[in-house]
C-alpha cells in the first residue's frame, strides 16, 4: 500500500485502487514497449529515406495518419484532439530522428 494513501480507507476500496493501479501500470508498460517497436520501424524508415535522399518529413502521410488516428480514437471513445496531440508529438520526434540519421549518413556531425 502506498504511504500517500489517506488512512482509514475502506479495505475493499483500497483493494480496488490497488487492482486498478496495477492494471494502469501494466498498460503503461505495454504503451512504452509499443512505442519502442514503433520507433524501431521509424528508424528503419529514416535510414531508407536518407539512403535515397528523401525528405525527413512527409506532410501528406502525416495528414493521413492524423485523420486515421482521430477516427480510431473516436471509435475507441478517446478524445480525438488528445490522440492528434499525441501523434503530433510522436511525428515531431520521428522527424527529428530522421534528420539526425540523414545528417549522419551525409557525414555531418
Amino acid at each position: 500500500m502506498s504511504t500517500s494513501e489517506p488512512s482509514g480507507i475502506d479495505a475493499s476500496v483500497q483493494a480496488e485502487l490497488i487492482r486498478l493501479r496495477e492494471s494502469i501500470d501494466n498498460i503503461d508498460a505495454a504503451v512504452v514497449h509499443m512505442l519502442a517497436e514503433r520507433f524501431k520501424c521509424t528508424q528503419q524508415v529514416g535510414h531508407l529515406k536518407a539512403r535515397h535522399h528523401l525528405p525527413p518529413a512527409d506532410p501528406a502521410r502525416e495528414a493521413r495518419q492524423i485523420t486515421r488516428l482521430r477516427e480510431l480514437a473516436q471509435s475507441a471513445k478517446l478524445d480525438p484532439g488528445f490522440a492528434e496531440k499525441l501523434l503530433n508529438f510522436i511525428i515531431a520526434e520521428v522527424i527529428r530522428h530522421h534528420e539526425t540519421i540523414a545528417d549522419k549518413e551525409q557525414g555531418q556531425p
